[in-house]
């Protein structure tokens, strides 16, 4: 509760007059005391000694009319009209009723006056009996629980102090109370009560018991304890009686009987006062004009209540608490702490009022008592207190209002949804949009379709899904937003009319000083309800919903012309409507969006059309390409241009169609924007069924060589296709490109050192497909496929300077010769040469390469340099003979002598070591056969005590073996154990026993 100054404006109605009693018509005297209970019975002390009894009944008929009950509302809002009745009075005596105490769990009233107290029952029907034991009396209350945890048990507090039973009891009410002919209306249960008296400076505890036949009432002092002076108010709660005197506020325990202070008053303040918050369970101290809470413990908690005035009196209504004084109740909220209401019955210097309220804390009728009348409030519905802060544009109070309700629990979540709901179309009907969309959107119970009238006229698709009469008729029907746009500004030039006129109006002040144009309202409210449809498409609908909120989604985007949003919309999954949008957006001329659209619900036939249509129109000049509205002045662009979109767009939806009539109906225009678009179409993975690759590459345009590469590349190395017709086509297309490829060179450049160096072109017109150089790829397939027809491809290319290929060719053909005449002769590459004699891997071989670098034929020169290094780097395994009668009498001696010589030394020396190696293996293997030959000349002496080292029987005269590591066996195990492993588990095969000899050692 925070601390806040009282509004002197009045917020909210709460209260409203119900009725007028006047109690002189029965008792010609004033009101001193005034109590009512939950079933709606009022009694009235007056100055005279009486005890007046009133009831506020329904009316007979109007319990009989059907309620008016808002179908959609939680809460019974239906109040009848009530009437006042005087059903009797009692005289207890002839001073004034100071107090009138209800207990309604026995069915008792306990009244104080002079001191005394008087007992009756609540329909005053029984005589009023006094107890005359007790004297002095200033003022009695009852026990409040807030819970039965908090409280202790007092009935072993007697037998605890040792009082006697016959001082605990102190009198018997004996004989019962007859009706005497009027009907006896209250309930009487059987059950004890607790209440607390001051009786000069002691407090005591009194318990009433009532019998089960309600004629013996007992009352036992459960306890005495010392108490203050001048005690002016009194609360019990739980275990703790506060007590309130001119000097301030102190707590007593009504178990230790210990007290301590709360609260000191100043020298110069009012009266205390006390009241007990039902609601909350929490005590109300009065100091001056503030009221400060405290719960049982006299702790503070919360903030406080600031009044104007000191009041007379304390009342509680709900969440409000209610102080009377100089002919005015003023009500606080208890929470927030402003006044929200002011009520006038009377004039300044009245006289003092009471105000008396049901003892639930949130009860529906509230009694003001006056010197000369009672007034009667009820409690307005809080249905109506809305319905009233709404007609007067109070939306923030009225929220306010709506959630303080929600947390008392006094309506449900449905209400609150129902109201946001209700508030932002009040608001949207003021013009102010944004504010109306953010109520809407705090509704959880608002339906999408509630706002498709303000966008598409009635009658529509979705007409019947909007629904009626939802609301309390505080705002127009809904209507198209222009309409809506159109009536405020019309109230807006009436209320400056008016204004001049001296009329006050409701309408916005800041539209009356600064009046928006239709245009910026119009906008305005287009891009919230935008905002609100795209919050809804997040919700849980139905599929009709959903259908009308993207298509509306849609209508609005085009009207505020957001093509991103609306291309946003119409590539993603939606659930537009494409009859309803697909006119609107052709005439609109938003094809990208009607393309995305067709795509986006499988109609991909007219999806593609539309981006051939926009690819021809880019290309044709007919639309603005925005990559040339984006150009620099060095040519680049900073956008990817129109056709290549429109390109891209139809390549995304041929990547998954497998209806193949359509993919190749397309393939042409987009391999004319994009070769590489292509390829991807026709080598994608998404599609469930794949293209037919023969009528994919009859449909080919032959001018396209790339496309029809990459697709047989693709074909070959990813779907593994051992298919030899396309391994011969791929060769073939490579090698005529490669053709073409090297003739263009060749009028590029000149010839180095008599070969031309291959460069990286690629198809000028257009983008290359391939990172790579057409003969690297030529090269590398011809070396790595075996299924191509080699002969095939030597046809082509028979006449080209291809030579290294045709070398490829010929070696898969075996031309040996051939090869190396390639190899050595044109192109010149020594080391391949020798690379490939080595692979064929006769000497005969490098034979022939020397021939043909010493005599090449074909009026070539001798090629010395590359036999010097053939000689260099093979020379040993040629035969020196042949070598020197190949020599040609022309080759310089300084280039070969030294080569020459060399060789000749090798050759030596390689046949020295095959002599070293020879007499060698000759040693080991006399060295071997000498050990051998020792092993089984060896002998071994046998005797009677000799056993098998393996199963340890006595060899005897058996026949026995004896292995490598001198275990000797029997030869039954011999056989078992077998030749090459011994008892000891050596393996001789793996691991051979070596001993020492003349050549060979350990």
């Amino acid at each position: 509760m925070a601390t806040t100054n009282t509004d002197p404006t009045t917020t909210r109605t709460v209260l409203e007059p119900l009725l007028t009693f006047d109690p002189t018509l029965h008792s010609h005297t004033s009101i001193k005391s005034i109590a009512t209970n939950s079933q709606s019975f009022i009694y009235l002390g007056t100055s005279s000694g009486s005890l007046l009894l009133l009831s506020i009944n329904p009316d007979t008929p109007n319990d009989k009319t059907p309620s008016t009950k808002d179908p959609n509302s939680t809460l019974d809002f239906d109040v009848p009209s009530r009437n006042v009745s005087f059903i009797k009075s009692v005289s207890v005596g002839d001073s004034a009723v100071e107090t009138v105490l209800l207990l309604d769990e026995t069915g008792k009233v306990i009244v104080l006056s002079d001191g005394f107290l008087f007992l009756t029952d609540s329909g005053l029907v029984q005589p009023v009996r006094k107890l005359g034991f007790l004297k002095g009396v200033s003022f009695i209350t009852k026990r409040v629980k807030s819970s039965e945890s908090e409280c202790s048990d007092l009935l072993g507090l007697s037998s605890l102090e040792g009082a006697s039973t016959s001082s605990r009891i102190l009198s018997r009410l004996g004989g019962g109370v007859r009706a005497n002919g009027v009907k006896d209306f209250v309930q009487k249960i059987e059950g004890d009560y607790v209440f607390a008296a001051v009786v000069g400076k002691k407090l005591m505890l009194i318990e009433l018991r009532v019998g089960k036949n309600d004629k013996e009432v007992d009352l036992m002092v459960l306890k005495e304890m010392q108490c203050i002076d001048g005690v002016k108010t009194l609360v019990w709660i739980n275990d703790s009686i506060i007590v309130g005197t001119v000097i301030g506020y102190s707590l007593f325990s009504c178990i230790t009987g210990q007290s301590g202070v709360i609260f000191t008053l100043p020298d110069v303040s009012c009266l205390p006062l006390l009241k007990l918050l039902w609601k909350e369970k929490k005590v109300l101290l009065l100091v001056d004009n503030v009221g400060i809470v405290v719960d049982a413990h006299g702790q503070p908690v919360g903030g406080s209540l600031v009044f104007r005035k000191g009041p007379d009196s304390v009342g509680e209504l709900a969440s409000y608490v209610m102080v009377v004084r100089d002919g005015k109740m003023e009500l606080y909220h208890k929470k927030l702490g402003g006044c929200v209401q002011t009520v006038s019955f009377g004039s300044e210097g009245f006289g003092p009022c009471i105000v008396a309220d049901e003892e639930s804390g949130n009860g529906k009728l509230v009694a003001v008592a006056t010197p000369t009348k009672v007034i009667f409030y009820r409690r307005v519905p809080t249905e109506e207190q809305i319905k009233d802060l709404l007609r007067k544009k109070n939306f923030k109070e009225a929220v306010s209002l709506v959630e303080e309700l929600k947390s008392d629990g006094e309506i449900s979540n449905e209400m609150l949804s129902f109201v946001h709901a209700q508030i932002g179309f009040l608001l949207l009907f003021d013009l102010h949009f944004e504010e109306a969309v953010n109520h809407f959107l705090q509704s959880e119970t608002m339906q999408p379709s509630e706002v498709f009238p303000f966008i598409m006229r009635d009658p529509n698709r979705w007409s019947l899904l909007v629904p009626r009469n939802r609301y309390w008729g505080l705002h127009p029907p809904p209507a198209p937003l222009e309409d809506v746009v159109d009536d405020g500004l019309m109230a807006i030039q009436r209320a400056i009319f008016l204004k001049k006129a001296g009329v006050d109006t409701t309408v916005d002040e800041d539209f009356l000083l600064n009046p928006p144009t239709r245009a910026d309202l119009l906008e305005l409210a287009i891009k919230n309800m935008s905002r609100y449809l795209e919050v809804s498409r997040e919700k849980e609908l139905t599929l009709s919903v959903k259908e009308g909120v993207d298509t509306l989604l849609m209508y609005l985007y085009r009207a505020l012309n957001r093509i991103d949003d609306m291309e946003k919309l119409a590539s993603s999954g939606n659930s537009c409507i494409v009859e309803e949008l697909e006119t609107l957006l052709d005439e609109s001329g938003h094809l990208r969006t009607l393309a995305f659209l067709y795509a986006s619900k499988g109609m991909s036939s007219k999806a593609l059309t539309i981006w051939r249509i926009l690819a021809k129109n880019y290309s044709s000049g007919l639309w603005k390409d925005p990559a040339r509205e984006h150009e620099f002045l060095d040519g680049n662009t900073n956008v990817i241009s129109g056709r290549e979109v429109a390109a891209t767009e139809a390549s995304k939806i041929l990547e998954e169609l497998s209806d193949q009539d359509l993919v190749l109906q397309h393939l042409g225009w987009i391999a004319d924007v994009n070769p590489l678009l292509t390829v991807q179409v026709l080598t994608s993975e998404k599609r469930v069924d794949q293209l037919s690759p023969d009528e994919i590459i009859a449909a080919i345009d032959p001018k396209k060589v790339e496309i029809l590469q990459r697709y047989l590349q693709w074909l070959i190395e990813d779907q593994d296709s051992g298919d030899t017709q396309f391994h011969t086509l791929y060769a073939l297309s490579l090698a005529k490109s490669a053709i073409e490829t090297f003739e263009v060179q060749s009028t590029s450049q000149e010839p180095d050192d008599g070969r031309l160096e291959e460069t990286k072109i690629s198809d000028p017109g257009g983008n290359s497909i391939f990172q790579s150089p057409v003969r690297e790829r030529l090269q590398i397939f011809l070396q790595s496929s075996d299924l191509y027809d080699p002969e095939d491809v030597l046809d082509l290319i028979e006449g080209s300077e291809l030579w290294l290929e045709k070398a490829i060719l010929y070696r898969k053909l075996g031309q040996e010769t051939l090869v190396l005449q390639i190899l050595a002769l044109k192109l010149e590459d020594s080391e391949a040469a020798e690379q490939y004699c080595a692979e064929i891997g006769r000497p005969d071989a490098y034979m022939q390469l020397l021939d043909m670098y010493l005599d090449p034929q074909n009026g070539k020169e001798p090629m010395f340099n590359a036999a010097v290094r053939l000689l260099h780097n093979h020379g040993e395994l040629l035969d020196p003979l042949q070598v020197l009668e190949t020599l040609s009498p022309d080759m310089p001696l300084q280039l070969a002598s030294d080569t020459i010589l060399r060789m000749l030394r090798a050759r030596l020396h390689h046949h020295r070591q095959g002599q070293i190696v020879h007499n060698l293996s000759r040693a080991l293997n006399v060295d071997a056969k000498l050990a051998r030959l020792e092993e089984r000349s060896r002998h071994v002496q046998i005797n009677d005590e000799s056993l098998c080292d393996s199963c340890h029987a006595r060899l005897g005269t058996k026949l026995f073996a004896m292995y490598p590591d001198d275990t000797v066996v029997c030869y039954k195990c011999f056989r078992r154990l077998g030749e090459s492993t011994s008892v000891t588990g050596h393996d001789f095969k793996r691991d051979p026993l070596i001993k020492p000899g003349w050549l060979v050692t350990r």
